[in-house]
């Protein structure tokens, strides 16, 4: 209402384009987190091999990851053994939730996992891990805020569509001009009221 100046019938128009645009990023924003959560396992499970390690990364045999990370991973854990399901390489990582990828990214990680990160992110412009850290950061915040199903209008979405674009193809450039022809985020966006 405050938006429209207390028109009802203009409210109404933007609360459903506002459900509208916030189904269009969970899709977008669905793709981005597999996209990064599979390349930043791949990533972890390789440097576990290289240091001989047994287990699983996540199993994290010498406490590298934070208290915090652990406590998720030990929670995902938990929901699938309650659900009856393996606790498969998979599952688990797909029980783990986009903030715990994005927080891998942390500044607390730079000299122990960054370096392995880094090689999945071919099309990163430079080594320094804030220029990913940053827009996935920003992701975070939207997706939450998408989640609670909290008012997008003040948003700036063109530029986190940016975001969401910049970091699949920082893992390669045909995942950008894939999904920027599969989501209908920008179709949604013009619609507007």
């Amino acid at each position: 209402m405050r938006a429209t100046d207390g028109d009802l019938d203009r409210a109404v128009e933007l609360y459903l384009w506002n459900a509208a645009v916030a189904g269009a990023l969970w899709e977008v924003l669905n793709h981005v987190e597999v996209v990064l959560r599979n390349v930043l396992h791949d990533a972890l499970t390789a440097r576990h091999q290289r240091l001989g390690r047994t287990g699983q990364w996540y199993g994290d045999p010498t406490r590298e990851l934070s208290q915090h990370a652990r406590d998720d991973i030990s929670r995902a854990k938990q929901r699938l053994q309650r659900a009856g399901a393996p606790l498969l390489p998979g599952k688990i990582v797909a029980e783990l939730s986009f903030g715990f990828w994005r927080f891998l990214l942390a500044r607390r990680y730079t000299a122990s996992l960054w370096p392995a990160l880094r090689p999945a992110f071919r099309y990163l412009p430079g080594s320094d891990r804030r220029l990913l850290e940053a827009p996935v950061a920003r992701l975070h915040v939207l997706r939450n805020r998408v989640a609670h199903h909290e008012p997008l209008l003040a948003e700036p979405l063109g530029d986190r569509y940016t975001d969401l674009l910049q970091i699949v193809g920082f893992v390669h450039p045909q995942l950008c001009g894939w999904l920027d022809t599969h989501n209908r985020l920008l179709a949604t966006l013009a619609q507007r009221p």
